[in-house]
Formats: structure tokens, sequence, C-alpha cells
């Protein structure tokens, strides 16, 4: 998925180390329950693994 970059009001970078073999239901269940955010309020989140060059990106696009 191409992202817009200048679409999202919000761009979250979650510290700390994320399992990045979650899945998007896991990687929402880490929003809602440690941030108490919505993945729906036009909101970019990138999450960070074990290594510093990659992120994993979750976005809810509306469409």
């Amino acid at each position: 998925m191409l992202v817009n970059w200048s679409a999202p009001q919000h761009v979250y970078i979650v510290c700390g180390k994320t399992d990045l073999w979650k899945g998007i239901d896991g990687l929402a269940m880490v929003i809602a329950e440690n941030y108490g955010l919505e993945l729906d309020n036009d909101s970019l989140f990138l999450f960070c693994g074990n290594r510093n060059d990659r992120f994993k990106g979750l976005y809810w696009d509306r469409v």
C-alpha cells in the first residue's frame, strides 16, 4: 500500500521494541491497550523491531 504522507493528521512512533511478527489485530491491540488511542482517528502508527533499519506502519485509510 502506498501512503499519501500528507494525508495523516498525526504520526506516532511507538517507542521500544515491538514484535513485528504481530499482525494488524495484534498491533491494534498494542495501540488500544497501551496508549488508549483509536485506529480510525486519521493517524499513522510506526513500530520498530529489534533492528533499527526496519519499521512496520499501521494506517487506517477509511476506503
